[in-house]
């Protein structure tokens, strides 16, 4: 193997067909210079300089060598510089997970401020249910999720408090309670409801129990859907009511009614997910982005 100090001392005599200029170049001595040329030579196992009384000139071999020495050189300072990239988390990958409700609320904006101020980073985002979210991230599967607490007990994952949501009603526009400016958690007793399963979402499936249970009845419960996209478009064809999280009342308002849960606890969290065990520099710059450590 050649030294890329060798190589970059024969680029700086090929390039000044001199050595005392070359050794100028390199703030070094001239007869270490002409010496590390020799050497080089040697490992070569061929001519690669031709001396002259003042200049000097290159072999065929000595030729080839610049141009492949150039090359090396520029190839060394290109990975010496894409690691120092990768380190400080300027590139690489990033891949987020979120619940559908999420993209209603600070995400989209984070997203966007961190593709600007680092746009070598690739960005996968896939949208995914809390549950899934974790299975993903305890196979390796995605580095970052955004999801609705609590989760359970999980030693190699850990939560940072992300965005903040509340609770609305979603009635058909037909539904006689549309009607009405305001709705009560108890004008919702025996209503059909469209609820978002337990296992996909534990902790948005237990806080809308709450607001039922403390209105007095459990909901009377027709279908369940994954995903609050397919929720809302069950309401807005009528099968039923919903409560969902207040960032997606803009979704399909032509046909679904929104009303707010009136009630203290109608507010609930959103944070991000990520394994204990993380060292990607590029999730923690994401993560920094948002304000987290």
């Amino acid at each position: 193997m050649i030294d890329l100090r060798l190589l970059r001392q024969f680029v700086a005599v090929a390039e000044e067909q001199h050595f005392h200029r070359a050794a100028a170049r390199l703030h070094m001595s001239q007869p270490p210079l002409t010496a590390a040329i020799r050497r080089l030579e040697e490992q070569v196992g061929t001519l690669l300089v031709i001396r002259g009384h003042r200049t000097v000139g290159l072999t065929a071999a000595g030729q080839v060598l610049l141009v492949e020495a150039r090359r090396t050189l520029q190839q060394a300072a290109h990975a010496l510089d894409a690691t120092r990239e990768a380190a400080a988390g300027r590139s690489g990958r990033v891949r987020v997970a979120y619940v559908g409700s999420a993209l209603y609320g600070r995400l989209p904006q984070l997203i966007r401020a961190f593709r600007r101020s680092h746009p070598q980073v690739l960005l996968e985002l896939r949208e995914a249910t809390s549950r899934q979210q974790q299975d993903m991230l305890a196979k390796g599967e995605v580095d970052v999720g955004v999801l609705i607490p609590p989760i359970p007990s999980a030693p190699d994952l850990e939560l940072q408090a992300f965005d903040t949501d509340a609770l609305v009603i979603a009635l058909p526009r037909v539904h006689p309670l549309a009607a009405r400016p305001s709705v009560r958690m108890q004008d919702l007793a025996g209503e059909e409801f469209i609820a978002w399963p337990a296992a996909e979402g534990e902790g948005f499936h237990s806080h809308v129990m709450r607001q039922c249970v403390a209105a007095g009845f459990m909901p009377k419960v027709v279908q369940e859907a994954h995903g609050m996209h397919a929720v809302l478009s069950l309401v807005a064809v009528e099968t039923g009511i919903a409560i969902v999280p207040a960032s997606m009342a803009g979704f399909r308002d032509t046909e679904v009614c929104y009303r707010p849960v009136q009630s203290d606890d109608a507010h609930f969290s959103l944070s991000f997910c990520v394994r204990t065990d993380v060292d990607n520099p590029a999730v923690h710059a994401f993560m920094g982005s948002a304000g987290c450590t």
